[in-house]
């Protein structure tokens, strides 16, 4: 008795997309952080040679309700979007999260985290971290002998 593959070419292209899809939201050999891609909120950092700019994404949160810690190189944000209030309806679509959030990222070992900043605009959290100054390039002079 010979078997007959039920599956067709259409169902194999699916099932091809769905791994792609699972393996580029989350690569397993990228370090991205504690809590990394497709996390709320969504969170960037940002380098040069003076310093890291970590901005996080938190439209509608009041600046009170952010909660920004250090522990060692790890910056963790953490606070709460509260539930809109709906009288007398009811929700046709809801895309927007609510309740208690927390984000973790490492920074690399030449920020300082001592010195850190954080100021919020228009939605966007940022919070500026110099670098150590031994770890800035610095300019080495040239002595004639």
């Amino acid at each position: 008795m010979a078997l007959v593959s039920l599956s067709s070419p259409f169902d194999r292209l699916l099932n091809l997309q769905r791994t792609l899809d699972r393996v580029l939201n989350a690569p397993p050999a990228f370090d991205m952080g504690i809590s990394g891609r497709g996390a709320f909120p969504p969170v960037n950092v940002f380098g040069d040679q003076d310093s890291y700019l970590v901005r996080l994404e938190a439209p509608g949160l009041n600046p009170d309700e952010l909660n920004i810690e250090s522990h060692g190189r790890t910056l963790t944000l953490s606070g709460q979007r509260k539930a809109p209030a709906v009288e007398g309806g009811s929700f046709h679509r809801r895309e927007r999260a609510w309740g208690s959030f927390s984000r973790s990222v490492h920074i690399p070992a030449e920020g300082d985290l001592s010195r850190a900043e954080a100021s919020y605009k228009q939605g966007m959290l940022t919070i500026h971290i110099p670098k150590r100054e031994e770890a800035k390039p610095r300019q080495i002079s040239i002595k004639a002998a």
